[in-house]
């Protein structure tokens, strides 16, 4: 191999400390490290989230023996195409190397980084040296022309014309002037072009994948569309649901969540509030898919007929709304697949069927199909995605996916990947509430979002140790979360006696903590009545159709929409990514910013744990991460209200009374 054919830059084929490797192995192995790259995933393995128009920050460990200059480039590709876009690398110092890439499409991209000796880049920074020293440079100047020639020797065209007059000028010039022109851009650019590319070494590829914006900023907003109606003995339809779009809209919100729209079955059907009986006239739980009238891709008759849907869809979109659909893999005993496709269960001796637990809770509704029974392989697999496909087809592009970590893994892999290669544009949100090694994965095998453990996040302690490693590898590189406040299943214990104060509490942590948040209907009613001793509700909805006043007095609707709203105008709110925890002597005040990089968007945000009491703390302004000294005038902002001030120094002092407001959203910006 001559010294400017690409080396790969991988381990050794005999890459243990403890064993010799060959001469023909050295021989072979690149002379330019590079190593710890950054965005990867277990090495390349797994593919990290991108946002389509956002840069890629990539950074490098890249080095060689001996003095001479580097050379680093970055290539980034779509990983269909084999055109592949170059960027130069620069290092701040001690062999960090630092670039970024910014994609536009959609879809799986792959990165690289190449490095190579430059012999000139070598050469002008020692004749610098030396000419700055007052070193005689007479022969580094005989030098220079002779690596002129060299260049030439290896252009063609108007390229090798540049650089023969730039070197047939050099010897006409005073020394100093030589100095000028070989150090100068000219030389430098015609020289890069010119480049060989000593001991090229190229690293690895590294994979990316490239969402829409709605993959990290985004408000959810879920619905039972039956429950859209005047009254419990009357059964909502889609076509009600138009009704309440402007409304949901106005609150700020562009995501609007349906649970199962599926026939429900009515073998074992549950009633009010889980009973094992259900009364002639229950609905049962939409979770109970499947009836005569259809399974995954039908829609439950007393909705509406599919045209209905469609219709709801679009006018969903003229109100700025996206709908997003349930996908629940699992089926009520009345689902046609269980006659059409016994195979894909597993059946006990006595010719039945278990039901799907989660101790302590029994799901008597619903069955579970087998992933890996032999009928099922692929047919099941295939039938599953096709069921996903069929509604991107009726323009849905939103899913949110029930228990995904009690499926198989390389299912999920394998799903996501091939929708995506048709639907780049489609997004999985992985209902995961489960050990953090399994939600980082789901993460990691192509999971656009996920649901997280902030629900039960209340402390300062917990909240920021949360946040924070929420900001670190690999979390910050395959998991965006979506801060729920509550869900159908979930009434957390912090609402049940918290009142008005504590829904205004909880909304703020998942407004400003994520890009992504999401509420269920009620939430703005400050709905919490629990079943006793339970994080469940009482009257559950997925048990019964309710109907809501939603102007009803003591609602927050003004607040969540100002909330939205104050996400929509500052950037620095439109991901979970860039917060820091600062100084607030109080422990029932959680204080920390939310910045971009760039630090030209600066929220700060103190919310208060307590929404009983009055909280008072002294805090800092973090006046260093904007460049000012201790004693510098900043100009604040309310952007609840408004309200503007000016102020003075880094120490400051708040107090927050949760009757009126139980936080602060403050924008910061250095005096003019």
């Amino acid at each position: 191999m001559s010294r400017n054919e690409p080396f790969e830059s991988v381990p050794m084929a005999n890459d243990h400390p403890d064993q010799a490797i060959s001469l023909a192995q050295a021989l072979l192995a690149p002379r330019i490290v590079i190593e710890s790259t950054q965005p990867a995933l277990d090495g390349g393995t797994f593919a990290t989230k991108a946002i389509s128009g956002q840069a890629v920050a990539v950074s490098s460990k890249v080095y060689s023996d001996g003095h001479d200059r580097l050379a680093v480039m970055l290539n980034w590709r779509q990983a269909h195409s084999r055109r592949w876009h170059c960027v130069p690398m620069h290092s701040p110092g001690n062999d960090l190397w630092l670039g970024e890439f910014t994609p536009t499409e959609l879809g799986p991209h792959l990165f690289s980084i190449e490095a190579w000796i430059d012999p000139f880049a070598t050469y002008c920074h020692d004749l610098e040296k030396k000419y700055h020293a007052g070193v005689e440079v007479k022969l580094e100047l005989e030098e220079g022309r002779l690596l002129l020639g060299k260049g030439a020797e290896r252009s063609e065209g108007f390229l090798r014309e540049q650089i023969v007059a730039l070197q047939a000028r050099l010897p006409t010039l005073p020394e100093d002037d030589q100095v000028a022109l070989l150090l100068g851009p000219e030389a430098t650019r015609l020289m890069t072009e010119a480049e060989h590319r000593s001991y090229l070494t190229r690293s690895s590829e590294f994979p990316v994948d490239v969402d829409r914006p709605a993959a990290q900023f985004a408000s959810w907003y879920e619905l039972f569309p039956r429950s859209i109606t005047d009254s419990p003995e009357r059964h909502g339809t889609f076509n009600d649901v138009h009704e309440r779009l402007p409304m949901i809209r106005d609150m700020g919100f562009d995501v609007l969540y349906f649970p199962p729209i599926h026939p429900i079955g009515k073998k074992h059907r549950k009633g009010r509030n889980n009973a094992l009986q259900a009364a002639p006239n229950d609905p049962g739980s939409p979770y109970a898919i499947g009836s005569p009238e259809g399974g995954h891709d039908a829609i439950h008759p007393e909705l509406g007929t599919r045209e209905d849907f469609r219709r709801l869809v679009a006018a969903a979109a003229e109100h700025g709304l996206e709908i997003a659909l349930d996908f629940a893999i699992q089926c009520s005993q009345d689902h046609p697949w269980l006659k059409e496709h016994p195979g894909w269960f597993s059946w006990r001796p006595d010719g039945t069927i278990r039901y799907a637990e989660n101790p302590p809770k029994k799901y008597q509704d619903i069955v579970n199909v087998d992933f890996y029974a032999p009928e099922a392989v692929p047919s099941l697999w295939l039938a599953l995605r096709d069921v996903v496909v069929g509604w991107v087809e009726e323009g849905v592009k939103t899913f949110r996916v029930d228990n995904p970590h009690t499926k198989p893994l390389p299912f999920w892999q394998w799903l996501i990947a091939n929708v995506r290669s048709q639907h780049p544009d489609v997004i999985f949100l992985a209902e995961a509430f489960t050990k953090p090694a399994m939600m980082a994965r789901l993460g990691k095998v192509g999971y656009t979002q996920s649901y997280t453990y902030f629900t039960w996040r209340n402390s300062k302690q917990e909240l920021s140790e949360f946040y924070e490693e929420l900001n670190q590898p690999p979390w910050s590189l395959c998991y965006r979360p979506n801060f729920f406040v509550n869900t159908p299943d979930i009434n957390p214990f912090f609402l049940h006696t918290s009142g008005r104060a504590g829904f205004l509490i909880r909304a703020a942590l998942a407004t400003m903590g994520s890009g992504l948040w999401g509420m269920y209907s009620g939430f703005e009613l400050c709905e919490a009545t629990p079943l006793p001793g339970k994080e469940e509700y009482l009257d559950s909805e997925k048990y019964e159709i309710r109907p809501r006043d939603f102007t009803q007095p003591g609602n927050i609707i003004a607040e969540i929409a100002q909330l939205n709203r104050i996400r929509r105008q500052n950037r620095a709110l439109q991901t979970h990514l860039g917060v820091a925890f600062f100084n607030c002597w109080n422990d029932n005040i959680l204080y920390f910013a939310k910045r971009t990089p760039e630090r030209d968007n600066f929220i700060l945000v103190a919310i208060s744990l307590d929404p009983h009491n009055a909280q008072e703390a002294s805090f800092e302004l973090p006046l260093w991460e904007l460049g000012l000294d201790d004693n510098a005038d900043t100009v604040g902002e309310d952007l609840m209200n408004g309200h503007r001030w000016t102020w003075h120094g880094k120490t400051q002092w708040m107090r927050i009374e949760p009757w009126h407001q139980p936080f602060g959203i403050w924008r910061i910006e250095k005096a003019r």
